[in-house]
């Protein structure tokens, strides 16, 4: 996906002054009053509020609309691309350490149009020393997880992103 115009975001910064709520008031002929603001020392410079930042900031949310509308019909495809399959397994290991049988196969919910998927571990719960966490044996249906280390039990949550032929 490429993009011709991309959007350039404004960090936005409040003015800090010497007199945050000062102002002098002065009486006009007309039976008006003006208010003028008065500052002291400027401790940080505000950004501006003009019309081309505020343009600016309106283009960019009328282009994410634009994009949103634009994929309408395409959600399953949307969904492959960009939200990442959730699991958790829980795994024991019966054997002595050096030696492990943690390893399991996990099914995946969508199955993949390739193998170019990542295996992202968000989160191991372990009683004892887990070690490295593997994937091995990857298929587009599934792969194996297990842990390296003398780990008597892990739970690992893992999100599994990509793979699809879109992406």
């Amino acid at each position: 996906m490429s993009y011709t115009n991309p959007y350039v975001k404004t960090v936005w910064v409040d003015e800090s002054d010497e007199f945050e709520d000062r102002y002098t008031e002065t009486m006009n002929g007309d039976g008006t009053i003006t208010h003028q603001k008065v500052r002291g020392e400027v401790y940080v410079e505000g950004t501006p509020m003009d019309a081309v930042r505020f343009n600016n900031m309106e283009e960019g949310i009328y282009n994410a609309h634009q994009k949103l509308v634009n994929l309408d019909g395409r959600t399953e495809d949307l969904e492959k691309q960009t939200l990442p399959e959730v699991q958790t397994v829980t795994r024991t290991n019966t054997e002595e350490f050096p030696f492990n049988d943690s390893a399991v196969s996990v099914a995946l919910v969508t199955e993949r149009d390739n193998l170019n998927y990542v295996v992202e571990i968000i989160d191991v719960d372990a009683v004892g020393n887990v070690g490295e966490i593997e994937i091995t044996d990857r298929q587009t249906n599934g792969f194996k997880i297990g842990y390296t280390g003398s780990a008597e039990s892990a739970t690992i949550k893992f999100a599994v992103i990509g793979g699809f032929d879109n992406d």
